[in-house]
């Protein structure tokens, strides 16, 4: 089974999406990468979607892709007496220490890094997704002073939201610890790490996380924005998480907040994912509007590598519709000729072997018409090299690692396969040939190109390309 298009689609699995049959449907209707959002659900319900997704694997011969999306710190206000105050336009309202339950005039802010001393006066807090925005007047070690400046109601357990400030969090809770463990010892292909703030929160979770999985940074605070490069480089693939980033940063901001996320990893060779409000009509209407269509397009426009469905395929009411019609967008928007010059290269220059190879690649590519470009991998490297280019063929991942199939999944244009090993540059051909035409990316009479590193098994050692005529 081979998709007919090049940027893939992520469905956030819950009770819409997680019998077997359901899964069955998203996966044949175009999902290719499985996303278990741990907001939602306890572990008993990921070990049977794990085990429902990895079933597919089995069924249809294909790798399957999961990604575990960890919770992170929810920040949030405490209980109020009524249960919901009003809060006036330019009345004061105090955020502090004390348990009792609040008023209009107070409620308890029940996390302690608000009173470490990285507020000052001018701040922002925006409360219950921003709906209700707060000035800082005074903080200190017990209460924050607040003069209210988009007022409104606010009832238990608002989240709270802080833009202008990095707050002293760990970047995991108990909770996401917790999950960790478990998606790891699942045998998940990505962990997404929530609410990244710097490159140091990815550094502490690959030290637990080692090479059991992929990792991504979820891009949805503005202070994340400072460090991108660094978060990028830290990162195996990045997400564009638009709700919270569009919470703490101005609307009008998030366009050219998405664009700046996607173009540096694209020139890190990063996957890219944009997510949240893709579809966000369909959880309960079977078509998506113009503006949800015209937003997805953009995306691929804008060379994501993968697009997200979340709410539209968890719990919504036409979940299969969606995928469908997203994958149709997919396809309608990467037909169009104008594409290729939209999505520029990321390598305009060889920086060594590597690059230098798969700029020839891409440029055999063009020259040569190939209908299949062939990467031979153990870690993935050379064909998250290749797919970085953005090849007019397509890309067949031949890898002896199952792991490695799985995790590629999400990358523009991939389409892997677990092969066996081999010990040769005239097996690696062989393997590559065969599978090529099995798959159905190429016929007697073609030209494919096959690109590897040597010796095999070394990671980052993109060196051989070689040309083959099919009989």
């Amino acid at each position: 089974m081979k998709r007919n298009r090049r940027t893939k689609i992520v469905a956030t699995i819950g009770p819409a999406s997680g019998s077997p049959e359901q899964l069955n449907a998203l996966f044949l209707s175009g999902v290719d990468v499985f996303r278990l959002n741990c907001s939602h659900g306890d572990h008993a319900v990921y070990r049977e979607h794990h085990a429902n997704i990895r079933a597919l694997e089995t069924r249809h011969g294909r790798p399957t892709t999961i990604l575990l999306d960890l919770q992170g710190p929810k920040l949030r206000v405490g209980c109020f007496a009524g249960g919901k105050v009003q809060l006036n336009p330019g009345a004061l309202f105090t955020l502090d220490r004390n348990e009792a339950l609040g008023t209009a005039e107070r409620v308890h802010l029940p996390h302690s890094e608000f009173f470490a001393g990285a507020l000052k006066p001018g701040d922002d807090l925006l409360l219950d997704d921003g709906r209700l925005r707060l000035r800082v007047e005074s903080a200190d070690h017990d209460a924050i002073t607040t003069r209210v400046v988009h007022g409104g109601a606010l009832s238990d357990r608002k989240g709270v939201n802080v833009p202008t400030a990095i707050l002293p969090l760990s970047a995991m809770t108990p909770k996401d610890h917790a999950d960790l463990e478990f998606g790891l010892s699942l045998g998940v292909d990505w962990v997404a790490l929530s609410f990244v703030q710097q490159s140091e929160d990815l550094t502490a979770l690959r030290k637990l996380v080692g090479d059991h999985a992929w990792l991504m940074a979820k891009i949805e605070k503005p202070a994340a924005l400072t460090d991108l490069v660094a978060i990028v480089q830290a990162a195996d693939g990045v997400m564009v998480a638009r709700g919270d980033l569009g919470v703490e940063l101005p609307a009008e901001k998030v366009p050219a907040a998405q664009r700046k996320i996607v173009r540096e990893a694209r020139h890190q060779g990063k996957p890219v994912i944009v997510a949240t409000q893709m579809l966000e009509s369909m959880v309960q209407s079977p078509v998506p509007t113009r503006a949800e269509a015209s937003d997805v397009a953009t995306a691929v426009m804008e060379g994501a590598d993968a697009v997200m469905l979340s709410a539209e395929t968890a719990t919504g009411a036409y979940p299969r519709e969606a995928v469908t019609i997203m994958d149709r967008i997919l396809q309608e928007t990467e037909a169009e000729a104008t594409v290729s010059d939209a999505v520029p290269m990321s390598t305009q220059k060889a920086s060594g072997i590597s690059d230098a190879i798969c700029l020839a690649l891409r440029q055999t590519s063009l020259a040569l018409k190939i209908p299949c470009a062939v990467t031979y991998t153990s870690s993935g490297a050379t064909t998250l090299r290749a797919a970085r280019e953005r090849l007019p063929s397509a890309l067949l991942a031949l890898t002896p690692n199952e792991l490695t199939a799985r995790r590629l999944g999400l990358a523009w244009g991939v389409h892997a396969v677990h092969a066996s090993d081999v010990s040769s540059v005239e097996a690696m051909i062989d393997t590559a040939v065969q599978t090529s035409v099995r798959e159905g990316l190429a016929k007697p009479d073609d030209t494919v190109s096959v690109v590897a590193g040597m010796p095999f098994g070394t990671p980052g050692t993109t060196n051989l390309l070689r040309l083959v005529k099919l009989t």
